[in-house]
């Protein structure tokens, strides 16, 4: 028997092989009827956990913005912030840092306190919503941690941010 032979056998009785179970899947189409992965079930720690941190980043929003020279908190950014609020507020064993930023324009000195209104007003905001301040707190990179590097507006527009950033868990 030739090489190719026995490489067609083989193939041909993995394929039998597999179609020997035709009950193994629900009338759903997922494992064992029961909602495998990509069926819906949901993967601890995954961003379809309500409870995990990737859930949060991911489906919540992690970040807010802000126009130009301004540390007011947008309507868009008070939607993202009571979905975070609600979050902190279910998941309390999570404690959080509020990382202010800035753009790239002005000086060094004024876009760290810049940052620091910034990170500040998302604070008070989520404290405002019920979460306790003992568990945030707040950090200002100004324009030194920049998540777009360029010179037009698109960049600057989304680097002025505050990020919400989760820690594990409380400690004392």
């Amino acid at each position: 028997m030739t090489l190719t032979a026995k490489i067609l056998l083989l193939v041909a009785g993995l394929a039998l092989a597999a179609c020997t179970n035709p009950g193994r899947f629900g009338a759903d189409g997922t494992a064992g009827g029961a909602g495998g992965v990509g069926g819906g079930a949901i993967v601890p720690g995954s961003a379809n956990d309500p409870t995990s941190p990737a859930y949060f980043n991911q489906t919540i929003g992690d970040r807010v913005l802000f126009a130009v020279d301004q540390s007011a908190v947008t309507d868009e950014g008070r939607v993202i912030l009571d979905g975070q609020a609600t979050w902190l507020l279910t998941n309390t064993d999570f404690t959080a840092i509020i990382e202010g930023h800035a753009d790239e324009q002005g000086t060094r000195e004024y876009n760290v306190a810049l940052g620091a209104r910034r990170a500040n007003a998302v604070r008070e905001y989520l404290v405002s919503k019920g979460v306790a301040g003992n568990r945030l707190r707040t950090v200002s990179y100004g324009k030194e941690r920049p998540i777009e590097i360029c010179s037009n507006e698109a960049c600057y527009a989304k680097n002025r941010r505050a990020v919400t950033v989760l820690a594990g868990g409380l400690t004392g």
